[in-house]
């Protein structure tokens, strides 16, 4: 029998038991939608926290400073720290391993525009915190070094900031007054979620350049002069995250002489570390998830195999008679063997099909901030076709053996008898 009839014949029999084979075909079919839907929205959490996350910050770590726990170079413990504005400039010489140390200074300030007012957050930092803290672009631009070096008096403004002070009206180039002093507007963020912040959204602020906040809004008492109270602190690559943690502590006790191991001296928020955690806990619900659908599989695999031992029982005549008109070992078990890979592989086709279909209609859905909706990966679909072959294989193999192995003498003498 050459493939052609063998497949013709294999499908006349499956139409033939059209209820039996439908039921067949449902746990195989239901397995496949439980793998693939089941990592798809693991897959759409762990994308929608990292992106949430990033909303805040990529791969940053901000120092807060602290109190001494511990006494140093003779100085008694419980001594509050100060980061001095200039510190940042002593960790990007001393710290080969951090790519960036950005200063952040934070000022409620009074401002105005020529349509509304209100008393917003004024941040000031360095250019590179616009890509730190995904600062992204809506409109012109946000300061430069030119800024910086030349204290120009610009500002960038949160997107509702812009709407407050300006609401649908073109903000570039206009003037805002920082108090009594005028700083004209060159560019406005783009709008986005945030998850997390130390101080406010930064929808919510305007930015200006580093040396323009230090000369215009200096320390008021009870704070001392010329400092801050944090900084962020950017590894070169997550490889050296700890590296630069280390170096950049470091840094900071030789300035202010604690020692870099009391960690009370300085608080970190530590973004990676966050991201880190998680992932594993992504990592194990996805996991979990997954093996809730490999054991459904694997329960759909048994019902296949199930229902072709009894098929191979129901039509011991059958395969006697072929046996007897001369029908060889390999044969038969070529038939079963066809049968029950057809089920497997056509329930496992129609589950694919529905569970990528699911996804597709969900993902046109409004989703909440930390999901990003039924993501299959070509991982899960590789590790459902992987698993689909096993148990396809699995399954066909025993009924086939099993009928391959009727002896024809005995199948027809227990028909007669039956």
């Amino acid at each position: 029998m050459n493939f052609r009839d063998l497949f013709k014949d294999t499908v006349a029999t499956l139409w033939a038991h059209k209820l039996r084979t439908f039921l067949t075909m449902f746990g195989i079919t239901w397995g496949i939608i439980s793998i693939t839907l089941m990592v798809a929205a693991a897959e759409g959490l762990r994308v929608g926290i990292k992106r949430n996350n990033e909303s805040f910050g990529k791969d940053i770590m901000i120092f807060f400073a602290g109190r001494t726990s511990m006494q140093a170079g003779g100085a008694r413990a419980g001594r509050k720290i100060g980061f001095h504005e200039d510190d940042y400039q002593a960790i990007d010489e001393q710290s080969p391993a951090c790519r960036f140390a950005l200063p952040e200074i934070g000022s409620q300030v009074q401002l105005r525009s020529r349509y509304n007012s209100g008393n917003l957050l004024t941040v000031g930092s360095l250019p590179p915190f616009a890509e730190v803290r995904s600062i992204d672009v809506g409109e012109g631009r946000f300061y430069d070094d030119a800024d910086v070096a030349n204290v120009n008096r610009v500002v960038f403004l949160g997107s509702d900031a812009k709407k407050q002070l300006f609401g649908s009206r073109e903000a570039i180039g206009e003037t805002v007054w920082l108090g009594d002093i005028p700083y004209t507007v060159i560019g406005v963020m783009k709008a986005k979620e945030q998850n997390s912040s130390y101080d406010g959204q930064d929808i919510r602020k305007i930015f200006i350049p580093y040396s323009a906040i230090v000369r215009d809004f200096p320390n008021q008492p009870p704070i001392p002069p010329h400092t801050i109270d944090h900084m962020l602190v950017v590894p070169k690559s997550l490889a050296l995250h700890k590296d630069c943690q280390r170096e950049a502590l470091a840094a900071l006790g030789v300035i202010h002489n604690f020692n870099p191991k009391d960690e009370e001296a300085v608080f970190i928020w530590d973004t990676i570390k966050n991201a880190q955690a998680n992932a594993l806990i992504m990592d194990g619900m996805e996991y979990f998830m997954g093996a809730v659908g490999i054991v459904t599989l694997f329960l759909g695999g048994l019902g296949v195999m199930n229902v072709m031992l009894v098929a191979v029982r129901e039509r011991t005549r059958e395969i006697g008679v072929r046996k007897a008109l001369g029908a060889t070992r390999q044969s038969i078990l070529s038939q079963f063997f066809a049968e029950t890979m057809i089920i497997a592989f056509l329930s496992g086709g129609v589950g694919m099909g529905i569970a990528y279909g699911f996804c597709a209609l969900v993902d046109l859905l409004p989703m909440p901030q930390v999901f990003a909706g039924l993501l299959p990966t070509w991982q899960s679909g590789v590790l459902a076709l992987v698993l689909l072959s096993t148990i396809a294989v699995t399954s066909a193999m025993y009924p086939a053996n099993r009928a391959a192995a009727v002896d024809p003498i005995e199948a027809l003498r227990h028909e007669a008898g039956g």
